[in-house]
């Protein structure tokens, strides 16, 4: 580590660029720069064949076929066509299923995703979590039937890291008939995705997470039995019609090269990232009394630690006292006044005097280290991709 170096305990909020990666799309920024799209011409071919070798290491990374990934600009993205995709095709085939059932904790773009289909005669399901922020299976089943069109539920927390069982979500939600999507963007390369043993039709990736490239995603959309979409916009067409638009070839080479070397090495560094993640915590533990871990325990992603710390200190002053090391606080700013996140208030973590918000000095810390291919530490904050209302430290340089 070089001297005076922060500190980076954030790569849930983004994680840095392997030099492999960035090695592998230089070429395609100031060499081979044509447009993956113009096959007229050696360099436009050339460019092409990048972008669907990269198209097969993403497959790769979760068991599916080159032809099932869809590239997009990230998970929101994602996230986005494969929730209002899946709602407006079935609406415009007139299909009487209108339920879309998806969780409490959920990242903000799957949430408002779903919410937002209300104005379009679909009915929102949105089920609360246990006090470990996992989903309730019987809850689950009870909910999704004969009306549902869709469940979603993300594979890894964003903010307080649990791991949620998608084989038996997915069981469920095939149970029903139903399509079933989770967002992946924190479980891809962390943890064991195969989309056939998860029962999957749709699943979002981001490039970010898994240190590659920012502003590159993709979802799979399950080809046999064939998941159809409604495109969110409309364009020349490409990606078989499902997103149009130019492909940046030189992030989309990136975004696969990073999922070729998660395929290879993710699973590798996660029981080193366990062992510091425990010897962090037992240390905390025994210097701060009552110092508490939010969310499961044991059905958590390797590196991640989500933290209330008790007593007269609050987070802030603890990050203040440490300027050179980059987390987050699990709380949101909207006013002058400091509030929960949504997804620590679904766990039951609230003021002691009824109001609902975390006190100012009871207020979580979040914690991680990074296992991948970038070997990097890792730690997130509240909302996810939700950067305008994220509480977070800015680290020296």
């Amino acid at each position: 580590m070089r001297p005076n170096r922060p500190i980076y305990l954030d790569n849930h909020a983004t994680t840095p660029v392997d030099p492999r990666v960035l090695a592998a799309m230089r070429p395609w920024w100031e060499e081979n720069f044509a447009n993956p799209h113009s096959v007229e011409h050696a360099m436009g071919r050339a460019a092409e064949e990048a972008v669907e070798q990269a198209r097969a290491e993403i497959a790769g990374l979760i068991g599916a076929e080159a032809r099932e990934v869809v590239l997009t600009s990230g998970a929101t993205e994602s996230n986005n066509l494969a929730i209002k995709g899946a709602a407006r095709f079935a609406a415009q085939q007139g299909a009487e299923r209108r339920r879309i059932v998806t969780l409490a904790t959920e990242h903000k773009c799957v949430l408002e995703s779903v919410r937002d289909l209300a104005a379009e005669g679909f009915e929102p399901v949105i089920l609360p979590v246990g006090p470990d922020g996992l989903a309730d299976l019987d809850r689950l089943r009870e909910a999704v039937d004969d009306r549902t069109l869709l469940v979603s539920v993300m594979a890894v927390n964003n903010e307080i890291g649990v791991v949620q069982d998608l084989a038996a979500i997915g069981a469920i939600a095939k149970a029903a008939g139903a399509l079933f999507h989770t967002d992946a963007a924190q479980g891809a390369g962390r943890i064991p995705l195969e989309v056939e043993e998860i029962q999957a039709d749709l699943l979002s990736i981001s490039g970010h997470k898994i240190y590659g490239p920012k502003g590159i995603g993709a979802l799979y959309i399950r080809r046999r039995p064939r998941v159809r979409l409604a495109p969110l916009f409309s364009g020349g067409g490409q990606e078989r019609g499902f997103r149009s638009g130019t492909l940046p070839a030189p992030l989309v080479v990136g975004l696969g090269e990073a999922a070729r070397l998660a395929a290879i090495e993710g699973m590798l560094d996660a029981g080193r990232v366990v062992e510091q993640r425990d010897i962090l915590l037992r240390g905390l533990e025994g210097r701060v009394p009552g110092i508490r871990v939010n969310g499961s325990r044991t059905a958590r992603v390797p590196g991640n630690l989500n933290l209330t710390f008790p007593g007269p200190v609050d987070a802030q002053a603890i990050m203040r006292a440490a300027p050179g090391v980059c987390v987050s606080t699990g709380s949101a700013c909207s006013s002058a006044e400091v509030e929960p996140s949504y997804v620590l208030r679904a766990l039951g973590i609230s003021r002691p005097g009824g109001s609902g918000d975390l006190a100012d000095r009871d207020r979580p810390l979040y914690l991680a280290r990074g296992c991948g291919p970038g070997r990097g530490s890792a730690c997130r904050g509240l909302a996810g991709r939700e950067r305008k209302r994220s509480r977070r430290i800015r680290c020296p340089g």
